[in-house]
C-alpha cells in the first residue's frame, strides 16, 4: 500500500538529516537555505514535525549534549526514513520531469498552431516579442 507523499517541510527535515544527525536548530537552518528561505519552522512547527516523523519510525533520536546547560537533542534518519525520503525523491522527480515534458510538447504544439505566433507572449503573459 503507498503512503501518502509527503508534506514539503517533513521532505525537507528528513533531507536535511539524510546528511547525518542535526539537533533542532541545525535541522531548521537546513530546512531554510534548502528552501531558499521560503520555508522558515517555527520552534513548535518544527518539533511538531519531528514527533511525528518519529512516530511513522521515520526518525529518532541520536544523541544528547548538555550545552550551556541546555539539553540538545541530535535526531538521525532511521533506515525506514532513508527509504522513505528516497521513495519521495524520485516520486518528485517523475513527476517534475512529466511536468517538463508536458509544457515543452505544449509550446512545441503552440508555436506550430495556426495563427499563432512564436515570437509574442500568449495573451495576459507579457508584451512584446520573446528575446532568443
Amino acid at each position: 500500500m503507498a503512503s501518502r507523499p509527503l508534506q514539503e517541510p517533513a521532505f525537507l527535515i528528513l533531507s536535511a538529516l539524510a546528511a547525518g544527525p542535526l539537533h533542532g536548530y541545525g535541522i531548521a537552518k537546513d530546512v531554510e537555505a534548502s528552501s531558499g528561505g521560503r520555508i522558515t519552522l517555527r520552534v513548535g512547527t518544527l518539533y511538531g514535525a519531528i514527533d511525528r516523523l518519529a512516530a511513522a519510525g521515520l526518525v529518532e533520536v541520536d544523541h544528547e549534549e548538555v550545552v550551556d546547560s541546555r539539553l540538545r537533542r541530535y535526531y538521525r534518519l532511521t533506515a525506514e526514513g532513508g527509504e522513505r525520503l528516497e521513495a519521495e525523491a524520485h516520486r518528485a522527480e517523475t513527476q517534475a520531469r512529466r511536468a517538463l515534458e508536458r509544457l515543452g510538447t505544449r509550446g512545441e504544439s503552440r508555436a506550430s498552431a495556426p495563427g499563432r505566433s512564436t515570437g509574442a507572449a500568449p495573451s495576459g503573459l507579457g508584451a512584446g516579442p520573446v528575446p532568443a
